[in-house]
């Protein structure tokens, strides 16, 4: 509808070199129309609302999917509600805003299970009500739209390289990594796929390590990760039996560390891309100190799911920054001077 999909798959200049790897890509889902992998899942729902003649749509939201359900439906001539969970960056819930959409945010949603459950029970009622879906980017409760998702790994599957042997994919609900795992299976491709969440929302990469078949909720979610705060299981089984059938694994990573790649990925790829961008990054970085990844032979994909202009005020908060100096035009000169000799 917007021109969704078929984003880059670039090959690392400078990190895959300084891990050891020889073939480390990035899968730029960054470059979507409204900045995300979501718009994926956007495009399909509100084509099928399109199709059944629905003129209103209510959702939830963290961010990313409420700022691509906004935008599709602005372009349908859809109304859009969206409730939006406690503590999300204030620039999606005004790129939600300025597509039209009407924005109410809920607190402790997304962060207590319990009020989490409250929310997602109010909202199921009057959808099945109205005869409405509920957009969720989760196969429990968009199971078809869920399928424009799993053009990700498809397009992977016809890309230039012969063979990705790993694809490492961010988690919260874990929807995004059940898509993959399902797309890689429908298209017969040999690559492992595996689970990276944040050590505060870690509901399905312990279990998946550990040999156990179901995930496990959370007591509340505590990472400061926008987008993978979902502290309830959703796909997490499901992602479970997928990764396994594949030969993937689970890597829990720190908050911290996320930081650290997001910065490395702008500063020495020029990928400028949000936190929860970054975590497939921090997981692959886990499993090279494992050594469940050969860095000579096997080739590498990390899904960089988001764009770093989705949340600013990460940026502002985690890498301090400093205003630009200020100078006279008297003085470009020899500032050029100064600056070529770093």
């Amino acid at each position: 509808m917007l021109g969704e999909g078929n984003t880059p798959l670039v090959k690392s200049r400078r990190i895959g070199k300084a891990l050891g790897l020889e073939n480390l890509y990035f899968k730029l889902e960054n470059l979507n129309p409204t900045g995300s992998y979501k718009d994926r899942f956007a495009a399909v729902l509100v084509s099928e609302m399109v199709a059944a003649g629905q003129k209103f749509c209510i959702a939830t939201s963290s961010g990313n999917t409420g700022a691509a359900l906004s935008a599709y439906c602005a372009a349908a001539g859809i109304t859009c509600v969206i409730f939006v969970v406690d503590g999300a960056p204030s620039s999606k819930i005004r790129q939600m805003q300025l597509y039209g959409a009407h924005i109410r945010l809920v607190k402790g949603f997304g962060l207590d299970p319990l009020v989490t459950a409250k929310v997602f029970g109010i909202l199921e009622k009057y959808c099945a009500a109205n005869k409405l879906p509920l957009p969720v980017s989760a196969y429990r409760y968009c199971p078809s739209a869920m399928r424009g998702v799993e053009t990700l790994a498809l397009e992977l599957k016809d890309s230039t390289i012969a063979n990705i042997d790993h694809i490492f994919a961010p988690a919260g609900g874990g929807g995004l990594t059940l898509a993959v795992t399902k797309g890689v299976i429908s298209s017969g491709a040999n690559s492992k796929v595996h689970c990276v969440q944040p050590r505060g929302n870690d509901t399905i990469t312990s279990p998946l390590r550990d040999h156990a078949s179901m995930a496990r909720a959370v007591a509340a979610s505590t990472t400061r990760i926008s987008g993978l705060q979902v502290p309830s299981v959703l796909d997490g089984n499901q992602v479970i039996e997928n990764c396994r059938a594949l030969g993937g694994n689970g890597y829990v990573v720190s908050d911290e560390s996320v930081f650290s790649w997001q910065k490395r990925l702008a500063t020495q790829e020029g990928i400028f891309c949000e936190p929860a961008g970054a975590v497939a990054l921090a997981g692959l970085e886990d499993a090279l100190l494992r050594n469940e990844v050969s860095p000579r032979n096997e080739t590498v994909v990390c899904l960089i799911t988001g764009s770093g202009f989705k949340d600013m005020e990460n940026v502002h908060q985690n890498f301090q920054l400093t205003e630009p100096q200020t100078i006279e035009e008297t003085k470009i000169s020899r500032e050029i001077e100064v600056l070529n000799q770093h």
